[in-house]
């Protein structure tokens, strides 16, 4: 699913994608300064490997989103702003983004079931 930045406007742009057993679901809305809130929920299941014993699982997940999409290059003003993502064709990918955040959630440390109790 591909957004043109400059349609989003104040009023929320909700969209829902879903990849394998996962479901990215939120809204975009603009900010100010070409900036475009992100709000979304990552839930559902994910296949990685544990770090322990290096075998296989679905880890479970449910996590709340946000950060901000910059219409161009984000240039720092009064605050700075920590999470955006650059935007440089005024169009953002969702299926990108989704799956941006589930190699950000697989590069953390996961162990699965087994390991944990152990």
């Amino acid at each position: 699913m591909r957004v043109m930045l400059r349609k989003v406007g104040q009023t929320p742009l909700d969209f829902e994608v879903k990849s394998d057993e996962i479901t990215f679901k939120g809204y975009l809305q603009y900010d100010a300064n070409k900036l475009i809130l992100l709000k979304a929920n990552l839930s559902g299941k994910i296949t990685t490997d544990c770090d322990v014993c290096a075998e296989e699982f679905k880890l479970d997940v449910d996590e709340d989103i946000e950060f901000f999409i910059s219409d161009g290059v984000y240039e720092k003003h009064e605050e700075a702003l920590l999470d955006v993502v650059e935007s440089l064709n005024s169009i953002v990918d969702i299926e990108d983004l989704l799956n941006s955040e589930i190699e950000l959630i697989k590069s953390d440390y996961n162990s699965c079931g087994s390991c944990q109790s152990s």
